[in-house]
């Protein structure tokens, strides 16, 4: 990252963070990917303000936090605010169905529904990559940041396959269900076996957070609900194990 200002991250800071009120109002000014916005709680000021309109004109994720966790962030002055740029860039899910049919190829898309923990995410990320999965797709908010700890999980994964981030996912959702595509939820609360579906067809496939699994607004708009049989007495899989089962049988009924 070019050092532009001296507002901008330091040595001290986090590779994906910007400090300081201008330089926030340019990235956004810009067009550049924010993630989300901390500012310091009792913040005022005309700039503050004019920050303060971009963020909600833009719709970007932001929260008012103690003057110690921006210190904790950085030792270098922030002014109160501090931005995190995502490590990569994120593509828009038309783009990504209008490639998929310039190409006719049949989608294979991987819906996150409240997954949170960055290594989870990451090796979620590094199976997609191997079963050939055209693009994940995670909300704006409530989804495990893309941080360097998610990079390494992944081993390189989340800089090679395309990312989406949406607004909604049920938006989403039925955007997708109007492009012809299947969207299968991968639920225990399901009576079908993952084995019994058909993912040759262009597919869209959910995996929910560990301990709630995926919510009922997203569920009511599956197609299909599919559960991964499980012989011991733990009766649960981390997700990301989950997730791999379920790609890796898309990529069996795809090779036979």
């Amino acid at each position: 990252m070019k050092k532009h200002s001296s507002q901008k991250c330091t040595a001290n800071s986090p590779e994906n963070l910007l400090i300081g009120i201008r330089p926030i109002m340019e990235a956004i000014q810009a067009g550049r990917q924010i993630e989300r916005v901390l500012l310091k709680i009792g913040l005022d000021g005309d700039l503050f303000r004019s920050l303060l309109e971009l963020i909600h004109k833009h719709n970007i994720s932001h929260q008012f936090v103690p003057i110690e966790k921006l210190n904790a962030l950085t030792s270098a002055s922030h002014q109160g605010v501090a931005a995190f740029v995502p490590l990569i860039t994120y593509i828009t899910i038309e783009d990504i169905i209008g490639q998929l049919t310039e190409r006719k190829e049949a989608a294979l898309l991987l819906l996150l529904d409240g997954v949170t923990d960055v290594r989870n995410f990451g090796a979620i990320a590094r199976s997609a990559e191997c079963a050939g999965v055209h693009a994940i797709v995670v909300p704006a908010k409530g989804a495990a940041p893309i941080n360097a700890d998610a990079l390494k999980t992944s081993a390189g994964a989340l800089t090679r396959i395309p990312v989406c981030r949406v607004p909604n996912l049920r938006t989403a959702l039925y955007y997708l269900k109007d492009s012809g595509i299947q969207v299968v939820s991968a639920t225990e609360k399901a009576s079908k076996l993952v084995y019994d579906c058909d993912f040759s067809r262009p597919t869209a496939i959910i995996m929910g957070a560990e301990d709630v699994g995926i919510s009922d607004a997203v569920l009511k708009l599956s197609d299909e609900k599919v559960k991964i049989p499980l012989q011991g007495e733990i009766q649960s899989l981390n997700v990301s194990a989950a997730a791999a089962v379920v790609l890796f049988e898309a990529v069996r009924q795809k090779i036979v």
